[in-house]
């Protein structure tokens, strides 16, 4: 049976950090708890990560390919920084993907709640600065995870972070980039997953969907969706947006690539932001 990229390259950092006390981050279930307690008065960031366990990606994709490009930012960060990052939630709220097959949280308020908890519980504990990660995009999980982070930084004084997807893309993502548009299961996702997974990748039956491509002129936020029925716009026969018969793996590696840059780039950030004083 072949083994992806990805699990080799996961497999061989792991060995290399049980071998090496060094290494600056640490997951917090490999921790004891006096462990933990020293690590939070210690440590400025506290990652909480949220990468569907699974989701729709079209019919080429597996379900999991948002938790393999977060197990694989994570990895990034422990290896260069010092953070705690906590076991992650694999369930979520996607209203999008709903009419497919697959893993939702469908009450928003049930996600944002858990969310939220998790985070507090991370407050009262001692985690010093919170960030989410959420490999979801912004105006989509991001909302109520958002939301959680605001109440969490207003009830316990804690600075949070949320960083999305989308808060990591940059120009140079979109200079690879082919296909006329692009978004869900297209050729950018697909191509990160034949460098992370490709054993897990059907390329035959990937497809070139651009859905409904009416231009939107004016302003506001307008909630997307893809569908099912075949009687609404948004219907779509595949569940993707963009064109994966595009993709290959160097794609996928260059924009991991830049996704990992602007990743570390945002902790070693929040990681200066100041602290309550605690008179």
């Amino acid at each position: 049976m072949r083994i992806s990229r990805f699990i080799v390259k996961f497999s061989a950092l792991c060995v290399s950090l049980a071998a090496n006390a060094d290494t600056p981050g640490a997951y917090l279930g490999d921790l004891s708890w006096p462990e933990a307690e020293k690590r939070f008065a210690v440590s400025p960031i506290v990652i909480v990560p949220f990468g569907a366990g699974a989701k729709e990606h079209g019919p080429h994709l597996p379900m999991n390919a948002d938790r393999v490009v977060m197990d694989y930012l994570l990895q990034a960060a422990i290896e260069s920084s010092d953070v705690i990052i906590t076991p992650p939630i694999l369930h979520g709220w996607f209203p999008a993907f709903r009419d497919f097959p697959g893993t939702e949280i469908s009450d928003p308020t049930v996600f944002q709640d858990y969310v939220q908890l998790v985070g507090m519980s991370l407050a009262n504990q001692g985690a010093q600065r919170i960030v989410f990660l959420n490999t979801g995009i912004s105006k989509a999980t991001g909302l109520p995870i958002s939301i959680a982070a605001r109440e969490i930084r207003v009830q316990t004084g804690v600075p949070t972070l949320v960083i999305s997807w989308d808060d990591l893309e940059t120009e140079e993502i979109s200079a690879l980039q082919e296909q006329d548009v692009g978004g869900h299961g297209d050729e950018i996702e697909t191509s990160i997953n034949l460098y992370l997974q490709p054993e897990l990748v059907n390329m035959g039956l990937a497809v070139q969907d651009y859905g409904d491509r009416t231009v939107k002129d004016y302003g506001g936020y307008l909630p997307g969706r893809l569908t099912r029925d075949e009687t609404d716009p948004a219907y779509s026969a595949s569940g993707i947006f963009g064109d994966a018969t595009l993709a290959t793996p160097e794609k996928g590696q260059k924009a991991l690539e830049v996704l990992t840059r602007e990743w570390i780039k945002a902790l070693e950030g929040f990681a200066t932001v100041p602290l309550r004083r605690l008179d």
